[in-house]
């Protein structure tokens, strides 16, 4: 299995709570997301999202 980059451009509010969701778990923003993103419940927190998304901005 190889490694890939990823590149994101964030507000830089978005960032800051980021950085404090991290530091209070003693990690770097870059953990953090990781972590996150690989929790077992991510798909289906994302997928959840998506539909609140769709429903606000009024996509069927």
């Amino acid at each position: 299995m190889g490694t890939s980059v990823l590149s994101l451009r964030i507000d830089g509010e978005l960032l800051d709570r980021l950085r404090d969701h991290a530091a209070k778990r003693g990690m770097s923003v870059q953990d953090y997301v990781v972590r996150t993103l690989i929790r077992d419940d991510f798909d289906e927190r994302f997928q959840s999202a998506v539909e609140e998304t769709e429903r606000f901005y009024g996509v069927p």
